[in-house]
């Protein structure tokens, strides 16, 4: 039997992105222009190549777009029969939210004499916006339609610049990798989603929420490129020279330390000393998300080494314990397990945090970290608006209260909009998917079922689990 694709979703789908792309279009013509690295407005004989931020900033900025568009989206992929959907959504949302990122960042930090000015650097900060979006849609990752994905970027974009502007300006977070900017929100924002658009046909494993060695070895490679390319998303926004140096050493050390925490735990905890790959894919990575908020900080290779380790440890328990407990009391379906990998280890890598600023020396830190953000403040295009005293004595409570306040904040903010985009993509005029057709890829995708006999092999076995007839 022959699956074909819904009317609504083939008249929402392009008709909402056509509408969209052409928004943006008349957008970028009437207020986006070059800034002074990209104009030739501004170059003369006597500017020097060297001066232009591009030569070291790229670099830092391809990785970046490895981590985005081929480690996440490979990681997704480990659905049997929703890999090209684990891929090409998250390319689809990833190429979205940028362009979405950059109006709205734009408005608020690059807006001068009536329009945006732009650079790498307006690019880089938006595709950290952009990481928000596609984290939040790993919590309902194969039960929402392309429709529902997009629109949820619409959503929850404007609220992370928002979240990140307060916590920056306010309360001035040392968060230098995004720990509490971009992982904490954006895993319960998509926890906010998941549990409004909770399905009670789904409490029980769906037979399609299965994998298999191939999908799970794509899913494994995409977690090998994003722990490769992590060092350098925790240490493109710390300031160039001894701070950044610092932030690499210490991504790298917290990584390495996960990683052989997650092989150890794993083992343990199987009752034939077998190593999960739900483990691997997941865990290795905890340490990078922990360390981000003191990467930069001189919270030496011991500490970093012992974030890496308390990181994975809650990723596995989380996996292990804390997932059954929050689908069964609080009906969270967390497809990717985003709690474990992003909201656990966040919060770790908060406390982290305001334990180095209370307990170290005087002399490592002290005035220095005041010294430190405000260097960040100048350097961050995304703290652009934010109004630091550089007078100010600066106090290690003060900064640890202020670390602790905006994590509250960034809770808060995030798990209200993920429950208002949660009511929304549930409105009755927009797309969805049926419970039988989730983590399925022929709905949306033309599968090369005539040439292959395993891609055969797994559409009978979409007909006999589920003969649908489509409208």
């Amino acid at each position: 039997m022959s699956m074909t694709c819904t009317p609504t979703l083939r008249c929402q789908f392009p008709v909402l992105l056509t509408f969209l792309q052409g928004s943006l279009i008349v957008v970028f013509l009437l207020f986006v222009r070059y800034d002074d690295h990209s104009s030739s407005t501004f170059v003369s004989n006597l500017t020097a190549t060297e001066e232009n931020n591009l030569y070291t900033i790229f670099p830092l900025f391809k990785d970046v777009n490895i981590m985005l568009f081929v480690g996440l989206g490979l990681m997704l992929s480990f659905f049997k029969l929703y890999g090209f959907g684990g891929i090409a959504l998250n390319f689809l949302l990833a190429n979205f939210s940028i362009q979405w990122s950059i109006v709205v960042q734009g408005f608020l930090y690059h807006y001068r004499d009536g329009k945006i000015h732009l650079g790498l650097e307006n690019v880089l900060s938006a595709e950290f916006a952009a990481v928000t979006a596609l984290i939040s849609a790993g919590a309902i990752l194969g039960r929402t339609s392309p429709v529902q994905l997009i629109l949820l970027s619409i959503l929850e974009i404007p609220l992370f610049v928002l979240n990140d502007w307060l916590i920056n300006t306010y309360f001035h977070i040392v968060d230098v990798g995004g720990t509490v900017a971009i992982h904490i929100f954006s895993c319960y924002f998509g926890l906010g989603v998941s549990q409004i658009m909770y399905r009670p046909a789904l409490k029980t494993r769906h037979p399609k929420e299965e994998t298999t060695p191939s999908s799970d070895l794509l899913s494994l490679l995409g977690t090998i490129f994003l722990w490769i390319f992590w060092p350098s998303f925790n240490s493109v926004l710390a300031t160039k020279g001894n701070a950044q140096h610092r932030a690499v050493l210490n991504t790298f050390l917290s990584l390495s330390s996960s990683t052989l925490t997650s092989f150890a735990l794993s083992s343990l905890l199987d009752k034939k000393g077998r190593i999960s790959l739900v483990h691997l894919q997941n865990a290795t990575l905890a340490g990078g998300v922990a360390v981000g908020i003191t990467a930069d900080m001189m919270i030496t290779p011991a500490g970093a080494f012992g974030l890496g380790c308390l990181a994975s440890f809650s990723c596995i328990l989380g996996f292990k314990y804390l997932s059954p407990f929050l689908a069964k009391k609080l009906k969270v379906q967390d497809q990717c397990g985003i709690h474990n990998l992003h909201g656990l280890p966040g919060i770790i890598g908060t406390i982290g945090s305001i334990v180095a600023i209370l307990f170290g020396p005087h002399d490592i830190y002290g005035s220095g970290l005041h010294e430190l953000l405000i260097q960040n403040d100048v350097q961050d295009g995304r703290n652009a608006l934010g109004n630091l005293d550089h007078t100010a004595p600066y106090s290690a409570t003060n900064q640890a209260l202020c670390q602790a306040a905006a994590f509250a904040v960034t809770f808060g903010i995030s798990l209200f909009g993920g429950y208002l985009t949660g009511f929304f993509l549930k409105l009755p005029c927009l797309v969805k998917l049926p419970d039988e057709l989730c983590f399925d890829d022929q709905p949306y995708f033309q599968i090369p079922g005539d040439c292959d006999d395993k891609v055969i092999t797994n559409n009978r076995e979409r007909e006999v689990l589920y003969p649908l007839k489509l409208v």
